[in-house]
């Protein structure tokens, strides 16, 4: 016998990953510049400059043995008193070494942290729209996995619809900002507002309420707009950061989880982290890639080439007849299907080699997400078939 659960989660990839793969089958047939994709958030420019710098001086100067040898469970030494740093200069923190637990990534300190708090009979609560993998790694914790639409006007929590779902089954409750798929920043008012929720919410019930804050965004804000650092809002938070997005390497899969001292049962809560880790076989993330981060810290590739891509597409669909709401960080358009059902949209988009995720698999209906980290050549190029295609609903 096997893992039926395990089995149907193979067999049933993500609709992102299908919508790629069936892009690249479609590249194949016709040529990669007649297809414009833009399902997978892969990002499109490279990494800074430090990064190739760093590594070839690492490949250079530093023993090999040791360069490529395993770093402690919990990752180097070095690399997590760099990072603490970081966050004490940046954020104000009090953040060491001892809060800091190297990862491959986002999605393993999402599943770490999520393993590491979650006990029989806990909820999970996502604000939908959410990054599919959310329930994935929340259900294979052993959490039931509770959604709450944000406003639909600007996609802010809820906070009157969270309060409603919050009990005392809840856990934790996962924020992304800047969002996937929607691109909207939580505003400091908005982050408060869920801080004083939980806080009442931890009292009310007498145990924590987690924040798990997935963070590969962070560093993806256009203009003047700030991102609220959850953790210096709320105490009970855990943050889950990658240097997939900021760097431009999500094939390098580096991360880290931030346990702050302040958090409840901090101690405790690190150990589990740590066994959580050791259990799931997520220890000593990749070495090269370790040491190499101390030097990128606080840097991020050209991302006024996303803010290029995000001003012409958002202007030229709007003008087009798509109803948008304009994002404020990451690098996706979330805009609404031309009709109720977005999977027969994006169906109906493949006529003109558009390809777009429907927002079913995000918790929402009615939407696409458009992932804008591709060349602005494609973009300019898919404009003509955007117009096409809302030309055909009457716009």
């Amino acid at each position: 016998m096997i893992s039926e659960k395990k089995a149907l989660l193979g067999k049933k990839s993500s609709a992102i990953r299908e919508i790629f793969e069936y892009g690249n089958r479609r590249k194949a047939e016709i040529g990669a510049g007649n297809v414009f994709d833009f399902s997978l958030g892969n990002p499109s420019i490279c990494p800074p400059d430090i990064v190739n710098e760093e590594l070839i001086r690492l490949l250079n100067t530093e023993d090999q043995i040791s360069l490529h040898g395993y770093t402690s469970a919990a990752g180097a030494y070095s690399t997590r008193e760099a990072i603490a740093k970081y966050l004490r200069d940046t954020y104000n923190t009090d953040d060491t070494a001892e809060n800091i637990y190297m990862t491959v990534g986002a999605a393993a300190s999402l599943t770490i942290t999520l393993s590491a708090i979650v006990c029989d009979g806990d909820e999970v609560i996502v604000l939908a729209p959410y990054f599919p993998e959310y329930r994935v790694f929340a259900e294979s914790a052993g959490a039931r996995v509770v959604e709450v639409k944000c406003r639909e006007n600007d996609f802010q929590i809820d906070i009157d619809a969270l309060r409603k779902a919050v009990n005392k089954n809840t856990k934790a409750v996962i924020v992304n900002s800047p969002n996937n798929p929607t691109g909207a920043v939580f505003t400091e008012e908005n982050i408060k507002a869920l801080s004083a929720l939980l806080s009442k919410k931890e009292a009310e019930y007498s145990h924590p309420i987690y924040i798990v804050s997935d963070e590969p965004y962070r560093e993806l804000v256009y203009g003047d707009i700030k991102v609220p650092y959850t953790a210096n809002y709320y105490d009970d938070t855990v943050s889950c950061y990658s240097f997939s997005k900021s760097l431009s390497l999500p094939g390098e899969r580096i991360g880290y989880i931030c346990v702050p001292k302040k958090c409840a049962d901090s101690k405790d809560l690190f150990f589990a982290v740590c066994g959580a880790g050791r259990s799931l076989g997520f220890v000593c993330a990749p070495s090269l890639m370790q040491k190499m981060i101390p030097a990128c810290l606080g840097k991020t590739s050209d991302i006024s080439v996303y803010d290029r891509n995000r001003k012409m597409l958002l202007s030229s669909l709007t003008d087009f007849g798509y109803d948008c709401v304009s994002p404020d960080g990451a690098f996706y358009l979330f805009v609404k299907a031309l009709e109720k059902d977005a999977a027969a949209f994006c169906e109906r988009a493949k006529k003109y080699e558009l390809l777009l995720v429907p927002s079913d698999s995000f918790g929402v209906s009615g939407y696409v997400r458009i992932s804008y980290c591709v060349s602005t050549e494609q973009i300019e190029r898919s404009l003509p078939a955007f117009k096409k295609l809302a030309e055909e609903y009457g716009k």
